[in-house]
C-alpha cells in the first residue's frame, strides 16, 4: 500500500504545477464550447420533450398536484431542465475523461518521467493509434454497462455504487494503459496490468467517486438552473481537474511499478567470464597456472 499512498500525495502535489493547471484549460475550453453549442441548438427541444414525457405519467401528475397544494407549483418547471442535465452528465463526464486522456495525459506522463524516472528506458510498448483504439473500446464497454445498469439506479443503494464502479473501471483502463504506453514493453504492460489489477481498480473507483463531486451542483435544483451559464463551466473544470489528478496518480504508480519490476529482474546480456577475469585480481593467474600444469597432447601423441 505504500506505493499507492505515495503516488497519491505526489499526484496531489503535481496538480499545483503550472503546466498541469495550464493544460487543464484546453479540455475546459473544448467542453464549454461544445456544451453551449449543443445547448443553443437542442436545449429547448430536449426540455420540452422531457417535460411532456413526465406529464404523461399519472404518478407524476399526482406529485405535481401535491406541489400545487403546498404552494410550490413553480417547481414543476424545474424537473424537466434538471432531468435533462442529469441525463447529460454521463456524456459530459465521458467526454472530459477522453479529452484529458488525449490532451493532458501524455504531457503529464512526460512530466512525471522527467522529474522521477529520467533514466528509465522507453520501450515504446504502445503507439498513439493503439492507445486510441484501447480507449474507444473501453469506452464502448463502459457505455453499454451504463445503459444496461440504468434500471438498477432506481434502487437507492445501487445508484451510489454502480456508476462510480463503471467510471472507475473505465478510468483505470484508460489511464493505466496511457501511463505505461511510452516506457513499458507490451509484456511489461500486460504483466503490470494483470498483477496490479486490484490496486489499479481501487484507484479508478476512488477517482470515479471524486468525479461524482461536481454532480452535487445539480442538487441545488432551481438555483442551478438559474445560474447554469456560470456553474456548468465550473463543474466541467472540476471534472477536468479530477481526471487530471487521476492521470497523474496512475502515472506515478504505474511508472513506479515498472521501475520495481525492472529492478527485480536479473540483468540481461551478462558479459562472458573472460571479460570479467581482469577485474578479479589473481583469478586470471591461477587459471593460467592450472592450465599449464595439465598434460598436453599433440595430434600424433599416443597415450602412455
Amino acid at each position: 500500500m505504500k506505493p499507492l499512498f505515495d503516488s497519491f500525495w505526489r499526484a496531489v502535489a503535481y496538480c499545483m504545477h503550472p503546466r498541469v493547471i495550464a493544460l487543464s484549460f484546453l479540455p475546459l475550453i473544448v467542453m464549454v464550447v461544445l456544451s453551449f453549442g449543443l445547448g443553443y441548438f437542442f436545449w429547448e427541444g430536449a426540455v420540452a420533450s422531457v417535460t411532456a414525457w413526465l406529464q404523461s405519467y399519472e404518478l407524476m401528475q399526482a406529485f405535481l398536484g401535491w406541489l400545487d397544494r403546498l404552494g410550490m407549483g413553480g417547481l414543476r418547471w424545474v424537473f424537466g431542465p434538471l432531468l435533462v442535465l442529469v441525463m447529460a452528465t454521463p456524456v459530459i463526464v465521458l467526454l472530459c475523461l477522453l479529452l484529458v486522456a488525449v490532451f493532458m495525459t501524455p504531457a503529464m506522463v512526460e512530466l512525471v518521467a522527467q522529474r522521477r524516472f529520467a533514466k528509465m528506458e522507453r520501450k515504446q510498448g504502445g503507439s498513439m493509434a493503439v492507445s486510441v483504439l484501447w480507449s474507444l473500446g473501453s469506452t464502448v464497454l463502459a457505455v453499454i454497462a451504463l445503459v444496461v445498469s440504468m434500471p438498477l439506479w432506481l434502487i437507492p443503494p445501487l445508484v451510489l455504487v454502480l456508476p462510480p464502479l463503471i467510471w472507475g473501471w473505465l478510468t483505470y483502463r484508460v489511464f493505466a494503459f496511457d501511463a505505461l504506453a511510452e516506457h513499458a514493453s507490451v509484456d511489461e504492460r500486460k504483466r503490470i496490468l494483470r498483477e496490479r489489477r486490484g490496486t489499479l481498480l481501487i484507484m479508478g473507483v476512488a477517482s470515479g467517486y471524486l468525479g461524482a463531486v461536481p454532480s452535487l451542483l445539480w442538487a441545488s435544483g432551481a438555483m442551478f438552473i438559474a445560474m447554469a451559464p456560470l456553474l456548468v463551466p465550473v463543474a466541467i473544470w472540476i471534472y477536468t481537474l479530477v481526471f487530471a489528478f487521476a492521470s497523474l496518480w496512475f502515472a506515478h504508480y504505474a511508472l513506479d511499478c515498472l521501475q520495481a519490476l525492472r529492478d527485480a529482474e536479473p540483468p540481461a546480456n551478462l558479459p562472458p567470464v573472460e571479460l570479467l577475469l581482469p577485474a578479479l585480481p589473481g583469478l586470471a593467474d591461477d587459471r593460467a597456472s592450472n592450465e599449464a600444469a595439465l598434460p598436453h597432447f599433440g595430434d600424433d601423441s599416443k597415450p602412455t
